[in-house]
């Protein structure tokens, strides 16, 4: 039979502070030994297998978050990451000139 890949169940929400981006990710009949997880400023993927299921996806993240400073847990099927926003450096702003 052939491996099936399928999109697992994501849920990411902002702490109560809004200090930390939580993921949940859910891998049912999943090992911890077969869950991979990536992470970017931007996005993170997720790579895990069971049997003859593959659950594989790549999500974007619209706040830039550390991954450096990710911390992650596997419980019963169920993925889920604390990673703190990145701080942003504010910009100056530039004049621009404008010609004619």
């Amino acid at each position: 039979m052939a491996r099936v890949n399928v999109s697992p169940s994501v849920c990411a929400y902002s702490d109560e502070n809004f200090e930390n981006l939580h993921i949940e990710v859910e891998l049912p009949g999943v090992d911890k030994k077969d869950v991979s997880f990536r992470m970017q400023e931007d996005s993170f993927t997720v790579d895990a297998s069971r049997e003859n299921i593959r659950y594989v996806g790549t999500y974007a993240i619209y706040c830039p978050v550390d991954p450096d400073k990710a911390k992650a847990t596997f419980r019963n099927g169920l993925l889920a990451v604390d990673v703190p926003y990145k701080e942003e450096v504010p910009e100056e702003a530039r004049q621009i000139p404008i010609s004619e």
